[in-house]
């Protein structure tokens, strides 16, 4: 049992080179929840509380390698550069072909309702959060309407850099 909860654990640590962006901007309504086994209970991404017909996008630029129905429910795959695979689904349209090329933030499709987010590296699925970063850790704050400055804007998406100046 533990091997799976230790690679997935494990799997989480090693550090993506690109730069992910959440897929909608809707509240997280669960978390991703490991499973203890392959086959048993657990949340394996985020669920976002989405309103159907809200727009999806690309979490990073990739490949979509399926676009498709999953148990009669539409779904999409993207391969990354950095050995990522993002899924989004279920949606009501979807707007890509297997084998297209996209880019971060491209619309993938629409929502069915809420949407689920997942994230594997290999066959070992990845808190989506780990990846995503400080983006998900966004706080929303009440702003007056008049005579406050403008919220401010999300923060800059920069993947980590591979130079040792940037370790020191």
């Amino acid at each position: 049992m533990f091997p799976l909860v230790f690679l997935a654990a494990a799997a989480a640590l090693v550090p993506s080179t690109d730069c992910y962006r959440p897929p909608v901007m809707a509240p997280i309504v669960e978390h991703f929840e490991a499973p203890v086994c392959r086959w048993c209970p657990g949340n394996r991404g985020l669920d976002y509380a989405t309103r159907p017909g809200e727009p999806v996008r690309a979490a990073a630029s990739g490949r979509v390698t399926f676009a498709g129905l999953v148990a009669g429910r539409r779904w999409v795959t993207i391969a990354h550069r950095d050995g990522l695979r993002t899924s989004y689904g279920p949606l009501a349209a979807v707007a890509v072909r297997a084998g297209a090329d996209v880019t971060s933030g491209q619309a993938l499709g629409r929502a069915a309702g809420p949407l689920h987010f997942g994230v594997r590296r290999g066959d070992v699925y990845v808190d989506p959060e780990t990846v995503l970063g400080a983006a998900v850790r966004l706080r929303p704050r009440l702003v007056p309407l008049h005579g406050a400055a403008p919220p401010r804007p999300l923060p800059s998406c920069t993947p980590p850099s591979r130079s040792r100046t940037a370790l020191r």
